[in-house]
């Protein structure tokens, strides 16, 4: 069974994220593929976040996430933080961003973007759901073909933490 369900994601082009958070003083993001809306009343977006993620270790200390919808010609801000590792390195001293709603770091010239308070967090094997309800937001006026994960399939992730 292993085999036809991999098939069959394989099949598939999801839309891919970048969720930014804040913790105190520690800022962190990701580039996220697990991610959806997940009620219309009330509006709620759900988020997985890997465990093996630096974000992670910011995001489960967090009260807000904010999500980002990044055009596919943003493929190097994808490949920053879907590449790199907050581990290692200071994403955010490497693309342009303001702080936002409760403090979050929101990256400046995003298709969309969305600040969510956690409402529920939950355990969905190697990533860890962060339910969502939005406070604020912006999208663009441009028309863009949004960023997919056939746009970042052969990207290497960062964490690479076990």
């Amino acid at each position: 069974m292993s085999d036809a369900f991999d098939d069959f994601v394989d099949m598939l082009d999801y839309p891919m994220f970048v969720v930014t958070t804040r913790a105190g003083d520690d800022l962190a993001g990701c580039l996220v593929g697990f991610a959806t809306q997940a009620s219309i009343d009330p509006p709620t977006f759900l988020v997985g976040v890997s465990i093996d993620n630096h974000t992670y270790d910011v995001a489960r200390r967090a009260t807000h996430l904010a999500v980002h919808a990044l055009s596919a010609e943003q493929i190097e801000l994808a490949r920053l933080f879907g590449g790199e590792t907050g581990d290692a390195v200071d994403k955010f001293t490497r693309c342009a961003w303001h702080r936002g709603p409760e403090g979050l770091p929101i990256l400046d010239n995003v298709s969309g973007w969305f600040a969510g308070a956690v409402r529920d967090r939950f355990a969905m094997g190697d990533h860890i759901g962060h339910l969502l309800a939005p406070i604020a937001g912006e999208t663009s006026t441009r028309a863009d073909r949004l960023l997919s994960f056939a746009d970042v399939r052969r990207l290497q992730p960062g964490h690479g933490r076990s």
